[in-house]
């Protein structure tokens, strides 16, 4: 089960990535939170951008509203998203349950 934090008006989360994969994904649950494949390799903060860009792009904000917390030179990151409720998370973030 996906655990979601609301802090200040911002959904917070845990993220697994797995960079330098053939494409950038959601690719569902893991541990209680998300795992992501991310195409960029883990250098110069690469992986950490392309993580910012792929949650921009699911919940269709600003990647300026997208933060890595904590864990920028972890696998296991907490991603925040400004202005996002935990319900609001967890309906967008449903689809990606179904294949799971």
């Amino acid at each position: 089960m996906l655990e979601l934090h609301e802090k200040k008006g911002a959904v917070v989360f845990v993220v697994k990535a797995q960079p330098r994969s053939s494409k950038s994904r959601i690719c569902g649950a893991y541990n209680g939170g998300l795992k992501v494949n991310l195409k960029a390799a883990p250098v110069d903060d690469a992986a950490n951008e392309e993580c910012c860009e792929l949650f921009a792009k699911v919940f269709d904000v600003p990647q300026s509203r997208v933060h890595i917390v904590s864990g920028r030179s972890s696998r296991t990151k907490s991603v925040m998203i400004e202005g996002v409720s935990a319900e609001a998370a967890s309906l967008i973030f449903e689809p990606f349950f179904i294949h799971s």
